[in-house]
């Protein structure tokens, strides 16, 4: 399945060889396309809100009938969009990875107090509620020199050794995916792009002996994925992940700080 098909703005179509377009418009002839309906673009949009709160707060296991009923569409209008579940959860989990992997980046380049880069993308990835939809093998992070029972280890508790490379960062990749779970995002490209922005954020923090030592790039992401809770009330959810990042937030800083 080509994932790249759905990068790129929800109104573009890409076109296959034989001229026929996918979750995206309709085609009038090879290499030509129009923009959809107002309606289609309407539904479009409103199944991935829907798919986004429904896999937020159920996982990537809720079936297609339940983001249906959330868009308030048919479900053969969300297969019209996506010709299969896993279509949708690898658009899903890809936007999200983007999200927080941009939300680094800012916070790396706007921030030169390493601990305030760090407390920043924490705090504005929480905001955002895209820990909820991470994909789960990036909580699963290792170093490359692993053997494979560290591996099989890692799989199963989220750590990373602190295997250094000659640049000073460390030298990471995402592990478990060989026996990944039915449903569970797999982009091995897009989360490295994550691991390593973050991976720079905590050396740069615990350089400055700001972050404890022993804290790892799973460790911030895991904070992430935890501080998100999905509650009915906003308000409630809002204050909620604001007071549990806060503490877990303390947890992460250095006692000599």
């Amino acid at each position: 399945m080509n994932i790249s098909d759905f990068h790129g703005s929800a109104t573009t179509l890409s076109v296959e060889s034989n001229g026929r377009g996918i979750a995206g418009g309709t085609t009038h002839g090879v290499g030509r396309s129009t923009p959809l309906r107002v309606d289609a673009q309407r539904n479009l949009e409103h199944v991935l809100r829907a798919a986004r709160e429904v896999f937020g707060e159920l996982g990537y296991g809720a079936p297609m009938e339940d983001v249906a009923r959330r868009a308030r569409v048919g479900v053969g209008t969300v297969y019209r969009r996506f010709p299969s579940k896993d279509v949708l959860v690898r658009r899903i989990a890809e936007e999200e990875t983007a999200r927080l992997t941009e939300q680094a980046k800012a916070a790396l380049g706007q921030e030169e107090e390493p601990w305030q880069a760090l407390s920043r993308f924490l705090r504005t990835s929480v905001a955002s509620g895209a820990g909820r939809l991470l994909p789960p093998q990036v909580l699963r992070v290792g170093s490359a020199a692993e053997d494979e029972a560290e591996e099989a280890e890692a799989a199963r508790v989220p750590h990373q050794r602190q295997a250094v490379s000659a640049a000073g960062a460390p030298d990471l990749r995402v592990v478990g995916t060989r026996g990944s779970v039915e449903n569970e995002p797999s982009d091995d490209a897009g989360a490295g792009a994550l691991l390593e922005v973050v991976g720079r954020l905590v050396h740069r923090a615990r350089e400055a002996g700001e972050l404890r030592a022993d804290v790892t790039v799973a460790d911030v992401l895991l904070v992430i994925a935890t501080a998100a809770p999905a509650l009915p009330d906003p308000a409630q959810q809002a204050a909620a992940s604001t007071r549990l990042l806060d503490i877990l937030l303390e947890g992460l800083r250095s006692r000599t700080v």
